[in-house]
């Protein structure tokens, strides 16, 4: 193997092993079903392909952008953990009230393609599957490939394999999102809004455990001041 090869594969596992626990593709299935509950199965696909597409633009950005936008608005990581901890609370409690599927079965049938597009974004891509933590770590990662090591690998390799880490990522994210209607069919009607109520339930824990991830860096200088 080239060193410029070795290199290659060592930057895009890096990135891989990153993110990809974090991002966990076969875990987003639940959530993503309990949130499309109402949509019918080509709706589902076209949200599944846009969650992908703008995972990938996400995780890019905040890989090579996302610090010095942070910094120039004078941002914090434990503020960013905070306001996404509140936005995935918030769409836990809505799920937890929501009506169950076949409550309201004109809700999105009636939904438009400019409609599915801002959902595919919020919540479905943020802040559930490319999240605050995913950002965090993301921002890191980009800060870590481009900060040592030669002209070569900072601004050539080093931007191929985070690029090609990322496009896997969000394919096994696309797979994933895209097959969840087996699962669904599986379920059946009242085996899906149990499934709902449940999976609302646990992704309310998840947001409250990010608000207190935030909060204790917010609150661990001012403590370690009083020592």
């Amino acid at each position: 193997m080239t060193p410029m090869l070795s290199l290659f594969v060592s930057k895009y596992l890096f990135v891989l092993a990153a993110l990809l626990p974090i991002i966990n593709p076969p875990g987003l299935v639940p959530f993503f079903i309990s949130l499309t509950s109402h949509n019918s199965n080509a709706q589902r696909a076209f949200l599944a392909r846009r969650i992908a597409i703008y995972c990938f633009l996400l995780l890019l950005g905040s890989m090579y952008i996302g610090g010095v936008v942070l910094e120039f608005f004078g941002v914090s990581l434990p503020v960013v953990q905070v306001s996404g901890g509140l936005l995935i609370t918030i769409a836990a409690w809505r799920m937890l009230n929501d009506a169950p599927a076949e409550a309201s079965p004109q809700l999105a049938q009636g939904e438009h393609r400019e409609a599915l597009k801002q959902r595919a974004f919020y919540p479905l891509t943020f802040p559930l599957t490319v999240g605050p933590g995913s950002i965090s770590v993301a921002i890191t990662i980009g800060a870590s490939l481009t900060g040592t090591g030669s002209a070569l690998a900072r601004y050539t390799i080093a931007p191929v394999a985070s690029l090609a880490a990322v496009a896997t990522i969000c394919l096994a994210i696309w797979v994933c999102l895209r097959n969840a209607d087996k699962l669904f069919r599986y379920l059946g009607q009242t085996g899906s809004v149990v499934f709902l109520r449940l999976t609302a339930f646990i992704l309310l824990c998840l947001g409250v455990q990010i608000i207190w991830m935030g909060l204790s860096g917010l609150l661990e200088p001012l403590l370690a001041v009083r020592r």
